[in-house]
């Protein structure tokens, strides 16, 4: 029996990939040091993964941005508009197509998230030219040095079902059409695979989606080709994230001599794939969450497995992690500074390896007394534990009511009563954040560090602050914010001052390219203590007389962006969550501001993988939101912003939330999430984006004025805002002000296009 992950996370313990990309990026290091980096790395985490006893590492799970880009250079679908050199896809090509060429004004490829995780891939794009073509070994190059280096390699592809199911169609392609020929290259790919490993894991998480016809009707043929391709290596098809339920069929007809399952979030489906597994067909199980911090409860796990060997024999039986360990942070012993307790119910992706072969190993015989003693031992004390528990909280979220979920009026009384704000045609503003440049991090790093005292920091701060608000005076925009310089994160930042929360030092994990987040960990009951951003905001609105946006983080992003406690549903801890923010939001406007925004970026990223359980999960989610938005008066205007929703799709929930003006990220796609508003009426004010911030592209005037005339094809313009896709926390000043003043200039000239200046 045979013992794995389905990847493990790529950035290194101490972030070094990060650091390299970065110092690439600004041409401070060569790119043989970054590659010097990655290859580091990818033989750490082999070395990792064997040294926690598991019977095969994984290969082409490590990325220099992101898994789906790194097929696309496997296939060569570099876009037309990238110039693609004789050599093929190289380092600035790559990073060309994630980040977008701003020396020659060329925009990135859209990002969105992975299925419901917080991490973003960049979307394959179809046009009927475009040409395909293996441009990339990297994955027999990886699995080749594996062997080398004396490793029993799993090599990992994104299947080609999945990755065409995740593209877009531009210019009246059809992508599937090209399925037959991207099989051929996937086929190429395997042949030489073949020849090298025992298994070869095919990831198809689209397989637990609601899959369209084109995907479902053409997998049959795709993997009997792939299936012969690979020749005397198996093929272990991955599924997870969810359960597989109408597309069973389809993997276990596959033709691949191994299923993975998640069984963690998929367990109930188990019986039902026993019941018809192929006895030709490897079961590879999945139940080491791979997406949280937890402690795997071992004995439960165990007896799983145990029922599971006793229906298809051990030889048949795999044991893995559910998903890959990439959303998991890298190694819990780095931790120093967790409260014991709480430590002990946790385990990183090092530790949940050990676990992976803990199971295998007791399945088969070999004991293992100590480490399942001592697991048991932090399953009994995390559910005894006080520090989970408190009445008064979990007494006050019982007792909210319907009526603690409407606002006092209907959005057009509301509209009227927000006239005192006196804002211009197309009002503009930014999303929250502004750089958070080296000094304000260093800054804060003396701080904790007792290098700098509290007088003097809050000084430091209320400095940046005051040159954040002059900035955008001068710029001109309408609606200003105060920058966010005091805040690490938009959900650790609040999570810091919340009741039932704890925090790593080094718990970080991937969330776009370089982009790492270390999320707050949730393991009791949620309570505000004190007031959060009140002194902040009132401060800033103080220095200035436009109006001043609050800026808080809403229950569903702090929820989804947290590793949240497994032992109670996430809709009630959301709306523990939701009761503390509402207490903000009525402090917030009791001193005086009328202009408040409450965040759910990851708002689509809490959906259910499919559609049929979509419905449950918008009703808590938006009954989340209101709960924190609705006590305050109609002369209140409430905003929310949202990261790439699946917009369209979702279009009367979010209507639903019924905030006064929302935001969404909308440039990358060309305002095409706009489309909703074709079939439905939205009835309240919207700001698209109008420029990607995560790329350092400067967009010019006039393609901002392009984006805003597309945006009037769906919103009147008495309803449409302007604003930035998203927060600028990550970019830096340069690049913020001329692209802030491109904005503005644009928004002049639209107003002159309508009489309004």
């Amino acid at each position: 029996m045979q013992t794995h992950v389905l990847g493990f996370p790529r950035f290194g313990v101490n972030r070094e990939l990060k650091k390299a990309l970065e110092g690439y990026w600004i041409g401070a290091i060569p790119a043989q040091e970054l590659i010097a980096t990655c290859e580091l790395l990818k033989k750490r985490h082999w070395q990792v993964q064997k040294d926690a006893g598991l019977s095969l590492v994984a290969t082409g799970d490590f990325s220099l941005y992101d898994h789906m880009l790194d097929t696309t250079a496997l296939l060569g679908a570099v876009p037309e508009r990238f110039e693609q050199s004789a050599s093929g896809i190289d380092l600035d090509l790559y990073f060309k197509m994630a980040r977008g060429d701003a020396k020659n004004n060329v925009a990135a490829m859209e990002m969105t998230k992975w299925f419901n995780t917080n991490y973003h891939y960049i979307v394959p794009e179809f046009t009927p030219s475009l040409r395909l073509s293996l441009s990339s070994k990297t994955i027999i190059e990886d699995t080749k040095k594996a062997i080398e280096l004396g490793y029993k390699p799993k090599p990992a592809l994104v299947g080609p079902i999945t990755y065409l199911s995740l593209a877009k169609d531009l210019d009246g392609a059809n992508r599937w059409e090209r399925l037959e020929e991207i099989t051929a290259i996937y086929a190429t790919v395997l042949s030489e695979l073949g020849s090298l490993c025992e298994w070869i894991q095919i990831d198809e998480p689209i397989l637990c989606a609601d899959m369209s016809p084109e995907a479902q009707a053409g997998f049959a043929a795709t993997y009997a080709a792939l299936n012969k391709a690979a020749g005397k290596a198996k093929l272990l098809l991955t599924t997870y994230f969810e359960r597989l339920d109408e597309n069973l069929n389809l993997a276990l007809a596959s033709g691949c001599a191994g299923l993975h399952l998640d069984l963690v979030r998929g367990k109930d489906a188990l019986e039902g794939v026993l019941e018809r597994l192929p006895q030709t067909m490897t079961l590879s199980v999945g139940l080491v969450d791979g997406r949280n911090i937890w402690k795997t409860d071992l004995a439960q796990a165990l007896e799983t497995l145990r029922m599971v060997a006793s229906r298809i024999g051990l030889d048949r039986l795999m044991v893995g992690s559910a998903c890959s360990l990439l959303h998991a942070p890298v190694d819990l012993a780095y931790e120093k500074k967790l409260a014991p307790e709480l430590k002990s119910w946790m385990a990183f992706a090092v530790q949940k390896c050990r676990e992976i072969t803990v199971l295998g190993d007791v399945l088969t015989g070999k004991g293992c007394a100590a480490e399942l003693k001592e697991n048991a031992i932090a399953m009994t004390s995390r559910r005894a534990s006080p520090k989970t528990k408190r009445e008064d909280v979990r007494k006050r979220s019982a007792g909210v009511t319907p009526q603690m979920l409407q606002r006092k009026s209907a959005y057009p009384v509301r509209k009227q009563a927000q006239a005192w704000l006196d804002l211009p045609l197309f009002p503009t503003t930014t999303i929250g954040s502004f750089p958070q440049t080296s000094e304000i991090r260093n800054a804060r790093q003396q701080f904790r560090k007792g290098e700098m005292t509290a007088e003097t920091y809050e000084d430091f701060l209320k400095n940046e602050i005051r040159k954040t608000i002059k900035i955008q005076e001068d710029l001109g925009l309408d609606v200003l914010v105060h920058g966010e310089a005091e805040r690490n994160d938009m959900v650790e930042y609040f999570g810091q001052q919340l009741d039932g929360f704890c925090f790593t030092e080094n718990g970080w994990v991937q969330s776009y390219g370089s982009r790492c987040v270390k999320p707050p960990v949730i393991y009791g009951d949620v309570a505000r203590r004190i007031p959060m951003t009140v002194g902040w905001i009132t401060y800033a609105q103080s220095l200035t007389k436009k109006p001043m946006k609050g800026m808080l983080t809403g229950p569903v992003t702090i929820l989804c962006w947290s590793f949240v406690r497994d032992d109670m549903h996430r809709s009630e801890v959301c709306k523990q969550i939701g009761l503390a923010i509402r207490d903000e939001v009525v402090d917030l406007e009791k001193s005086g501001i009328r202009i408040i925004q409450i965040d759910e970026a990851a708002l689509s990223e809490g959906m259910p993988i499919r559609q049929a359980d979509a419905a449950a999960y918008l009703r808590w989610a938006v009954d989340a939101f209101r709960l924190t938005s609705s006590g305050v008066e109609d002369k209140t205007q409430i905003h929310s912003h949202m990261c790439y929703s699946e917009f369209n799709k979702i279009i009367r929930s979010i209507a639903e939330m019924d905030a006064d003006v929302i935001s969404i990220e909308a440039s990358r796609s060309k305002m095409e999430l706009l489309e909703a508003f074709q079939q439905f009426d939205y009835p309240n004010e919207i700001g698209p984006g109008v420029y990607d911030i995560h790329s350092p592209r400067v967009p010019s005037e006039s393609e901002i004025l392009r984006l805003l005339q597309n945006a009037l094809l769906h919103i009147t313009k008495e309803r449409l805002w302007v604003n930035p896709d998203c927060g600028l926390k990550t970019r830096a000043w340069p690049e913020t002000l001329a692209s802030l003043t491109n904005m503005v200039a644009a928004t002049q000239t639209l107003r002159k296009l309508h009489g309004a200046c």
